[in-house]
């Protein structure tokens, strides 16, 4: 017996992740899902077998676009601020692109929900673990101040994560006069107010070249004598 076409999957997949961030892990019904994607149930389960593999294959699927951007981008040929620069710009933009799924997953995750706290504790280390290299290596070069690695890192989550949700939050909050809204979204959300945090993240953690001639220096070792 053929196997069903593969668009049937991702006509599923594609209801899931727009469904999820209004239902959530709790809220996410089968039906509706194959409702929206105009799929029967016998072929849900063909694909997915469960509820529980479905919810998350909608959350691998989105992260791993975002990881296999991030890798592209970091291996591009840059020194080691450019290349935190490119880590930091493929992560920012998609949280901001997907701020509203990553801010019901995280609720959901704190809330208890199995799914979503399994499904960040398999991957937020990996694009952390990717940043992290890059910091480390500055550190090594003196490029980078040699602060703790969580320190430094927290400085560029910052520039990146919070503003976005933050932000997000308080423009679908419906509490805000469109005007503000639309210069919240221009000042936090926009690309160019991305890439302006990312400069001001990078250049706070960037180490002055005298500074870092100065620290070589003193932690070169003496030359022994002949």
């Amino acid at each position: 017996m053929p196997r069903p076409s593969r668009n049937l999957d991702q006509a599923l997949l594609a209801a899931g992740r727009e469904l999820f961030p209004v239902r959530g892990c709790a809220g996410l019904s089968v039906r509706e899902v194959a409702d929206k994607a105009g799929v029967n149930l016998g072929m849900f389960h063909y694909h997915f077998k469960s509820r529980e593999a479905f919810l998350r294959a909608v959350m691998q699927e989105s992260y791993e676009t975002m990881f296999t951007s991030l890798s592209l981008e970091v291996a591009r040929p840059a020194d080691t601020a450019m290349r935190l620069r490119h880590a930091m710009r493929a992560i920012s933009r998609f949280a901001r692109d997907n701020r509203h799924f990553i801010a019901r997953l995280m609720a959901d995750a704190l809330s208890g929900e199995a799914c979503a706290r399994e499904f960040l504790r398999d991957n937020l280390p990996r694009h952390l673990d990717v940043m992290r290299n890059v910091v480390a290596q500055g550190q090594k070069e003196g490029v980078f101040v040699p602060v703790p690695l969580p320190q430094a890192m927290g400085v560029c989550a910052g520039a990146m994560a919070m503003p976005i949700l933050v932000g997000g939050a308080m423009i679908d909050s419906g509490m805000l006069d469109p005007a503000t809204a639309r210069m919240i979204e221009a000042t936090l959300l926009s690309d160019a107010a991305l890439d302006q945090r990312i400069e001001l993240a990078v250049k706070a953690i960037h180490q002055p070249p005298a500074a870092a001639r100065a620290r070589a220096k003193r932690t070169a070792k003496p030359r022994g004598k002949p």
